[in-house]
């Protein structure tokens, strides 16, 4: 298993050091890689191409940490690692790169946090060895504006817009419906800017964060954290949930009703949605827990709602 660990004085403070001395000319021949950037309006990334003649992993990392950190020649182009706060460190073990900053990054606002790090991943996931990425702030793992840990990412989370550029980042509140202490109804939970790529549907992004789990104290999870979202795609008002098999694993004491309806009440809360289909790998000839058939469509139902 091959292990790097390396400094900022080290690995950026040299790879900034070369850039300078050899004016930011790069090789005739090589390699074409996209260096991400934040608009100055902070909305969006956009990319220049730079051409490196290494083929080298840990050089590599090296070459591009130094590109995130130079200032572009566009001035509506800005650095991700040109900012307030400082990389000071990072470790490669077995194609996972962990990037350790300093306390300032959590100074970021939420919707430039997230441009600079779609930035920083898009850009050094290109390089061969390097799979996915994960941020540290002073050796904790960083977490959104939600105070849920990001984890590892790769540059799959990040969808390429046509063009250049990845889709803008917006704000937006939702209701999501969890269960109740002993399982048996359902407590809502408003949250409140959360930060998504405008690339996902809505309706993809409730049923994520479904799976995820509440935020808050009084509210427990009603679906499996393993489940895998196959699709999610609505149709004529009806939200159609493609799951796979792990959906009918239930590792918590939650009655299926509180399920079904977590999911249904959370999804009919959009505007688009007015009822909703599961289905187990696109099959809806199954019943959940021997008690809710998946061929029939389900409505809101705020009867479960706990209001104590």
């Amino acid at each position: 298993m091959r292990k790097i660990k390396t400094m900022l004085g080290c690995a950026l403070l040299l790879a900034l050091l070369c850039t300078a001395c050899t004016g930011g000319k790069q090789p005739e021949s090589g390699k074409v890689y996209h260096i991400y950037y934040v608009n100055n309006e902070e909305t969006k990334n956009l990319t220049v191409d730079y051409t490196s003649g290494t083929e080298d992993t840990e050089t590599l990392l090296e070459e591009l940490l130094g590109q995130l950190g130079q200032i572009p020649s566009k001035f509506e182009y800005e650095a991700p690692l040109a900012g307030s706060f400082a990389l000071l460190g990072y470790t490669l073990d077995s194609g996972q790169l962990t990037l350790d900053f300093d306390g300032y990054y959590r100074e970021m606002d939420s919707i430039k946090e997230v441009l600079t790090r779609a930035a920083i991943v898009r850009t050094l996931t290109q390089i061969p060895g390097i799979e996915y990425v994960s941020f540290t702030v002073q050796g904790e793992l960083l977490t959104d504006s939600n105070g849920v840990a990001v984890g590892t990412m790769s540059s799959d989370l990040f969808i390429d817009n046509a063009g250049n550029e990845i889709n803008a980042y917006e704000q937006v509140n939702l209701h999501l419906y969890f269960a109740n202490e002993d399982g048996t109804g359902l407590v809502e939970e408003n949250r409140r800017n959360v930060v998504y790529s405008s690339n996902i549907a809505m309706e993809k992004l409730v049923v994520e964060k479904l799976v995820a789990g509440p935020e808050a104290e009084d509210a427990y999870p009603t679906i499996n954290p393993q489940t895998k979202i196959i699709s999610v795609a609505v149709r004529d008002g009806t939200c159609y949930v493609n799951l796979d098999q792990t959906f009918l694993n239930q590792p918590y004491n939650v009655s299926a009703e509180v399920t079904i309806y977590s999911i249904t009440n959370s999804l009919v809360e959009l505007p688009n949605v007015n009822r909703v289909q599961i289905s187990i790998g696109g099959e809806t000839d199954i019943s959940y827990r021997e008690k809710f058939s998946l061929s029939d469509v389900y409505e809101r139902n705020l009867d479960l709602l706990d209001t104590q």
